[in-house]
C-alpha cells in the first residue's frame, strides 16, 4: 500500500489553492477542457469530457463536470498525490475537505443577507457559507464516474476511490457465517445523504404581489410565461421570435437536458403582456424570426440574459423583503397544474419536461402553508360540532325517560 495512503491529514488546515481553470473552445468535439495550475491541459479529464459527449451530454453538463473535476485536480494537488494513485483515503479526506471548507468568497451587496439567514417572508434560508449537499454529492458522482471510465477503458487505477454504493459483497466479504449478514447501504462511501426534495411553492396572494411590483410590460410578459409554462429560466429567455405562436396559444422551448424542441402551452394572459411589450419595442430592436424574443429596455439593445432578468425579480422581492426566485416560478407552475383535478400526472410531467413521473410527484406533497390551513379548517369544524346544541329525540320518545335510561338530567345533560 502506498505511504500516502495510510497518512492522518490535518483536513481543517489544508490549503487548496484556487489554480489551474476549465476554458471553453471553438472545437464542437472538445467544448471545454481543463488545465492545471502549470497551464497544461490535464489529457485524462479531456479524454473523459470527449467521451461523455460522445455518450450525449450536453455542453452544459461537460461544463459542470469539468468544474467538480477542478475541484478534484486541485484538491490532489494539495495533497501531493497524481490523480491515478488517489485512494479510499483521499476520497474521504476530499468528503472532508468538501464538507467543512467555506466556498470561495462572492462580491456581495451591503444589503445582502447573512449567509444561512431565513427570510421571515418567504421562510427561505439564504445560501450558507459551505457546499450544499446536492453539490457534494454531484462532486462524487462525476468524479466516480470518471475514475470508472478510466478503469473500464484503460484498466486503471484498478480500485475507485469513491465505490459503488448498495454492493451485494460490500461489508460482507469476511462475513461471519455465525452472524447475519449485513445489509447493503443504499448510499455509497463518503456519500452525502440525499436531501429530501422540498420544492418552494409561492403562494397565490404572493405572486399576485410580486407582479403588481413589475414596472414594464416585457418584464410582465416575462413572468407570466414562466408562471403558466413552468419552463427554466434559461429555456425561456433562449426563445427565438419564431417558435412564438399566439395562434395556438404555445411557445417553443429547447430543453436543457435532452436539447428537444417542445412547444408548451401558456396563458392567454401571457401573449396579452408579451404583444404589448412587443409594440413598444417596434422598430428599435431586430425583427426577425431567428432573433431573440427578450431584449434589454436600454440601448443599445442587447439580447436579455440570466443575471438581467433575475435583477428584474430580485427588485419585485425587494419591495416585498421576499427572497423568491425564478425556479420557485417553475415549482409554482407544477403545483398550480398539480392542484387541478382535470389534468394527470402525465400531462403534467410532459409539460415541466420531467424525464420520471418520480420527479412530478413530489408537487403532490401538500405545502406547510396548505398543511397549517388544512388543520386549522379541521380545529374549526371541530369547535363547530362541539357548539351545536343536542339533536332532539325521535318522536315518539319522552326526554325523561332517555335521561333516566342513558344516566343524564335533561336540563344540563350532566352525568347524575
Amino acid at each position: 500500500m502506498p505511504e500516502h495512503s495510510t497518512k492522518v491529514r490535518d483536513v481543517a488546515a489544508l490549503k487548496v489553492a484556487r489554480v489551474g481553470r476549465v476554458e471553453k473552445s471553438d472545437d464542437p468535439l472538445r467544448p471545454f477542457r481543463l488545465v492545471d495550475a502549470d497551464g497544461t491541459e490535464v489529457a485524462a479529464v479531456s479524454e473523459f469530457l470527449h467521451h461523455m459527449l460522445a455518450d450525449d451530454a450536453s455542453p452544459t453538463s461537460l461544463r459542470s463536470y469539468a468544474y467538480e473535476l477542478l475541484a478534484w485536480v486541485r484538491f490532489l494537488r494539495a495533497v501531493d498525490v497524481p490523480w491515478h494513485l488517489a485512494s479510499r483515503v483521499e476520497a474521504r479526506d476530499f468528503a472532508l475537505w468538501l464538507k467543512t471548507t467555506k466556498k470561495p468568497p462572492r462580491q456581495r451587496r451591503p444589503d445582502a443577507p447573512a449567509p444561512g439567514s431565513v427570510n421571515p417572508v418567504t421562510g427561505k434560508a439564504a445560501l450558507g457559507e459551505n457546499y450544499a449537499a446536492r453539490t457534494r454529492r454531484h462532486a462524487r458522482a462525476v468524479i466516480r464516474s470518471f475514475y470508472e471510465y478510466h478503469r473500464e477503458t484503460h484498466g486503471r487505477p484498478l480500485i475507485n476511490p469513491f465505490p459503488q454504493g448498495g454492493a451485494a459483497d460490500e461489508g460482507n466479504a469476511h462475513h461471519n457465517p455465525m452472524q447475519a449478514f449485513r445489509q447493503p447501504s443504499r448510499r455509497g462511501t463518503y456519500q452525502p445523504k440525499e436531501p429530501k426534495p422540498t420544492p418552494r411553492i409561492i403562494p397565490d396572494q404572493a405572486f399576485n404581489d410580486l407582479f403588481a411590483g413589475l414596472k414594464y410590460n416585457r418584464d410582465r410578459a416575462l413572468i407570466a410565461f414562466y408562471i403558466s409554462t413552468g419552463a427554466r429560466a434559461s429555456e425561456l429567455l433562449g426563445v427565438p421570435q419564431g417558435l412564438v405562436s399566439p395562434g395556438d396559444q404555445t411557445v417553443g422551448v429547447v430543453r436543457k437536458g435532452s436539447q428537444v424542441l417542445q412547444h408548451l402551452p401558456a396563458s392567454a394572459d401571457a401573449f396579452v403582456w408579451l404583444r404589448l411589450y412587443q409594440q413598444e419595442l417596434r422598430g428599435m430592436a431586430p425583427k426577425h424570426p431567428s432573433e431573440p424574443l427578450w431584449w434589454t429596455l436600454r440601448r443599445p439593445f442587447r439580447p436579455l440574459e440570466y443575471d438581467a432578468a433575475r435583477m428584474v425579480f430580485t427588485r419585485a422581492n425587494q419591495l416585498l423583503g421576499a427572497n423568491w426566485t425564478l425556479h420557485d416560478l417553475r415549482h409554482s407552475a407544477a403545483k398550480r397544474m398539480v392542484r387541478d383535478p382535470n389534468l394527470t400526472l402525465a400531462d403534467v410531467q410532459w409539460v415541466m419536461g420531467h424525464a420520471h413521473i418520480t420527479t412530478t410527484e413530489i408537487y403532490i406533497a401538500p405545502t406547510p402553508d396548505e398543511v397549517v390551513a388544512h388543520v386549522l379548517a379541521h380545529h374549526e369544524r371541530q369547535r363547530a360540532e362541539q357548539a351545536k346544541p343536542p339533536a332532539p329525540p325521535a318522536p315518539g320518545y319522552r326526554p325523561e325517560v332517555l335521561a333516566a335510561l342513558f344516566g343524564t338530567s335533561t336540563a344540563g345533560g350532566e352525568i347524575r
